[in-house]
């Protein structure tokens, strides 16, 4: 239909991640038993990725951020939140739940740097993370900056990684905070890998975070 977001065929064939079988530390699908993308090493307490980064997400991402369709803002947190309520009924690696609201005492995003938000006119997490805290009840903390990197789509796994050391800078208090971090595309994780060092650092009692989209 003329205005749609997303037309019925794309709404019904949206390849949803399973969470029973995704890892619960980086969110990739079928990494539940064995996972070769986190080896289970990552500083976050657990990963929830709606769908693989392909076909529908993939054009959403990319109608959002860099077409800038902002209406999106709510259908991604809309689809965020359809994979967390999943993800509350499986466990993660310590036993408690993937998602549960009334664990968390905020809701923040990884930022866009400088350079991209003047080009897009918008932070395009920001807005996400907005209408995921006015869906939950969960505040919306924006505590994190990003300095300028370089672009990471043409970097591998190590080089990722070290693009993004020290990139991240918490602006506020988070010390005791359990946190939700939101972002568009989990890739190799360093991005949320370092912005959740970053929160712990400075004293925040845990990091989980949740992603529209997942490449492995």
């Amino acid at each position: 239909m003329p205005g749609e977001l997303l037309c019925g065929d794309c709404r019904e064939r949206m390849p949803w991640i399973g969470q029973r079988w995704a890892c619960p530390v980086c969110g990739a699908p079928f990494g539940w038993l064995t996972c070769t993308e986190c080896k289970r090493d990552w500083e976050l307490a657990t990963t929830v990725c709606c769908l693989p980064f392909s076909g529908v997400a993939a054009r959403m991402i990319t109608c959002y951020k860099d077409e800038g369709e902002r209406r999106m803002a709510p259908v991604i947190a809309a689809a965020m939140l359809t994979s967390l309520d999943e993800a509350s009924s499986w466990p993660r690696v310590d036993g408690r739940s993937r998602f549960d609201v009334a664990t968390l005492d905020g809701v923040c995003f990884v930022p866009a740097t400088a350079e991209a938000y003047t080009r897009r006119g918008f932070d395009h997490m920001e807005l996400v993370a907005s209408h995921f805290s006015a869906a939950t009840g969960i505040p919306l903390v924006d505590v994190l900056a990003r300095r300028s990197a370089r672009d990471q789509r043409e970097l591998g796994r190590a080089e990722r990684a070290l693009n993004l050391a020290g990139s991240v800078d918490v602006v506020d208090d988070v010390r005791g905070l359990n946190l939700l971090l939101l972002d568009d595309v989990i890739t190799t994780g360093a991005t949320v890998r370092e912005a959740a060092r970053a929160l712990l650092a400075r004293g925040a009692g845990e990091v989980s975070a949740c992603a529209l989209a997942r490449v492995w």
